[in-house]
């Protein structure tokens, strides 16, 4: 499975300076430096090199810095890898490749050294802020069909873990979660239950998710 490049990758990229997180915003990695401004990297991630994984690389260079694509090589050294045109089509488009062996090593196959333009910062701004607001790295990247952690869901993982015990005011609440009160009224997940104005609850559906998701 794709997830099971995405610890190799992260590391690659941390060594490299970067804060990773998976699953950010559509892509499968996300890396921040901590210079000002940030220098975002995206790399996604595919069991084998193609077209495919070229295409998604190539949407991404509208938010991004840096572009890496990374697949697992050949064992018998005969995948796109070993393609010349293949990895001449990367260099020219400005994307990184990484190939990723059986033991989990990283090599370098074709250095992101020409950075493709950004060309929709609102986008740009939006993936940075699910980056820098979700608490540590919930999603490992490359995971499909599975309920992603998003910096949304953990906020109101918050205001459940708050309701637990019994109903409480938004005020109360939002000493654990500032945007307590926009989680609450919004109510997108049917965790909470308005008993009184300013006053919350919590539903069977919100209990459930404390269950799937404990709170530390």
């Amino acid at each position: 499975m794709e997830t099971s490049l995405y610890l190799p990758v992260k590391s690659f990229l941390e060594k490299a300076g970067y804060v990773v997180k998976g699953e950010v915003g559509g892509c499968d990695l996300v890396g921040l430096s901590e210079d000002d401004p940030s220098i975002v990297v995206i790399c996604e991630l595919k069991l084998s090199f193609n077209l495919e994984l070229i295409l998604q690389a190539v949407d991404r260079a509208a938010i991004s810095d840096e572009v890496w694509i990374a697949a697992k090589v050949s064992a018998r050294g005969k995948g796109r890898e070993a393609d010349k045109r293949y990895r001449d089509l990367c260099r020219r488009l400005g994307i990184g490749m990484l190939g990723i062996s059986d033991g989990g090593d990283v090599s370098v196959i074709v250095g992101s050294v020409s950075p493709m333009p950004r060309t929709n910062p609102k986008r740009r701004s939006r993936l940075m802020r699910e980056h820098q607001k979700r608490r540590g790295d919930p999603a490992i990247g490359g995971s499909t069909r599975v309920p992603l952690m998003t910096a949304y869901r953990q906020q109101a993982l918050g205001c459940a873990a708050a309701l637990a015990t019994g109903p409480a005011r938004v005020r109360d609440v939002r000493t654990a979660v500032p945007d307590a009160g926009k989680l609450l009224l919004s109510n997108v997940y049917g965790w909470f239950e308005r008993l009184d104005r300013g006053v919350y609850g919590l539903t069977n559906a919100g209990r459930e998710a404390l269950q799937r998701w404990p709170q530390p």
